[in-house]
């Protein structure tokens, strides 16, 4: 009896903020305290120059530490340099600080920061701390929730450092960005919840962008995508990043993402 309580609370919170588990971007709502969640972040990006495909692997552990307070790990494998190698890895961890909740509706704020270590090649001028650069980001990011509909926006600071011996070859002006994001989230099913072992089915849709300080170049994508929730506990992802404006030089923008996710509640 207790272990059917604890998944029916479980599904109820999680029912109430599906369609804000983004898929590219972090809400300011938190996983559950004490709980752990892991995923498996699959990157299929179209090379411009050699139209090749690259592919990332990036596993990634995740830790409700508290209400407020969750913090992940990452680690970074590719075949970008033609064998498939581990590169680095990356820390993030987010403060909700300002919360105003309501019946099928609630108001977020926190402050977030990261701090990525790779060891690949520094390959083009726009910064991803996401498996390409080393470097330090801190943001804000508030999140809106009413009934079905969740949308999301943040704005960070990037700096980015050398790659161990691989120089950041683009200049030290051209070190520091602005990353700034947009996402709108939507539960389709199901209509009406009867238990916590339904599907939940959320479309997505993703604006993300990021000016270079120094050089003012930007870029913009947007990513559609569906995202299914099995038992309140397992998750799959599938987007396609498109890049719309392309001023900041990228080696490859656009392409196929796929997460497999995993959850454990009241682990401790």
């Amino acid at each position: 009896m207790q272990r059917l309580i604890l998944l029916l609370v479980v599904f109820s919170c999680k029912a109430a903020t599906a369609q804000e588990l983004f898929v590219f971007t972090e809400p300011a709502s938190n996983m559950a305290a004490k709980s752990f969640g892991f995923r498996l972040n699959n990157y299929l990006m179209k090379e411009t120059d050699t139209k090749g495909t690259n592919y990332h692997l990036i596993p990634e552990i995740m830790w409700g530490v508290s209400k407020r307070v969750m913090v992940h790990a990452e680690a970074f494998l590719s075949n970008r340099n033609k064998s498939f190698v581990a590169e680095g890895g990356l820390l993030y961890a987010k403060y909700r600080f300002y919360s105003i909740d309501e019946v099928h509706s609630h108001f977020r704020m926190a402050a977030f920061g990261r701090y990525s270590f790779n060891n690949s090649d520094v390959h083009q001028q726009a910064i991803d701390l996401n498996g390409h650069n080393s470097g330090y980001e801190g943001g804000l990011v508030t999140t809106k929730l009413k009934g079905k509909v969740a949308v999301s926006a943040s704005a960070s600071y990037l700096n980015a450092m050398d790659n161990g011996k691989e120089k950041f070859v683009y200049g030290d002006k051209n070190r520091q960005a602005v990353n700034y994001t947009l996402s709108v989230g939507k539960l389709m099913l199901p209509k009406e919840y009867t238990g916590y072992r339904q599907t939940n089915v959320n479309l997505m849709l993703e604006m993300l962008g990021q000016t270079n300080l120094g050089s003012g170049n930007s870029f913009l994508d947007i990513a559609p995508s569906v995202q299914f929730i099995f038992l309140s506990r397992m998750r799959i992802d599938a987007a396609y990043r498109i890049p719309l404006v392309k001023d900041l030089s990228r080696t490859a923008p656009g392409g196929y993402f796929v997460r497999l996710e995993y959850n454990i509640f009241n682990a401790y």
